[in-house]
């Protein structure tokens, strides 16, 4: 009797070590197959809208970037065509004031600096150069009259050198005119040499006088002049005045 109580007694034992090991293998198959992959699932689904979620942001910023930019360009350009108009128009003398006539004078050696130099280049010319350095617009009307030494007549004026307009000058700005001085093959016959030089200014009617001529220094050595020597029309830059 004893030893079938001891039977008896170790099946119920045995049974629960099975059912255990039973409901741990049921908890594994579980975790691996059923819940698991669910929570696994879960987790990506929420990390894909997430990911959804900030490439929907990044598109915005993109397009908020893109927006700003294009925006800033457009201003840019609103900007640059507003300078540009604003230019224009002060070129056009419309805001500038040069227009108004308290606001001009004629040019002559009181509202101007002189300077007369040999080029080497063309062979044989001066050029002769009027800064305005007065507050007001000037007018370099006509050509220079230019006296060599005790010259009484003024070189003749190359005629084919007039522009279409008068040249004005802003204050600080520059005019310009060039003289051929001699002959490069000797046809102007022998010349001189001249130490001195006096540039006479015309007023709004030819031949008249604006004032105040100027007496620019030459080159110690002086300048050879013959019979050939011309002038040239005032000119706004020192390339036209020096192709003739």
């Amino acid at each position: 009797m004893r030893t079938l109580r001891t039977a008896r007694s170790a099946r119920p034992a045995r049974l629960l070590a099975v059912t255990g090991a039973a409901l741990a293998a049921l908890a594994l198959t579980a975790c691996d197959n059923g819940m698991g992959a669910r929570d696994e699932g879960a987790g990506g689904g929420s990390t894909s809208a997430s990911t959804s979620q900030s490439t929907g942001s990044s598109g915005s910023t993109t397009g908020g970037t893109s927006g700003t930019g294009g925006s800033t360009s457009t201003g840019g350009g609103s900007t640059a065509g507003g300078t540009t108009a604003d230019k224009a128009s002060s070129k056009g003398g419309t805001t500038d004031g040069s227009s108004d006539p308290e606001n001009r004078v004629t040019c002559n050696g009181s509202t101007t600096t002189v300077t007369a130099q040999p080029v080497a280049r063309p062979l044989n010319h001066m050029l002769i150069t009027v800064k305005n350095t007065g507050s007001k617009y000037c007018d370099l009307y006509y050509n220079p009259t230019v006296r060599f030494g005790e010259a009484q007549s003024a070189p003749r004026v190359i005629e084919e050198s007039q522009p279409q307009a008068v040249v004005t000058l802003a204050p600080g700005e520059s005019g310009y005119a060039g003289v051929l001085l001699s002959a490069a093959d000797g046809s102007g016959g022998e010349g001189t040499t001249e130490k001195k030089v006096v540039i006479h200014f015309q007023g709004s009617e030819a031949g008249s006088d604006a004032g105040s001529p100027a007496s620019p220094a030459l080159p110690a050595k002086g300048v050879h002049v013959d019979n050939s020597v011309a002038v040239t029309y005032w000119q706004s830059t020192m390339e036209d005045a020096l192709q003739y």
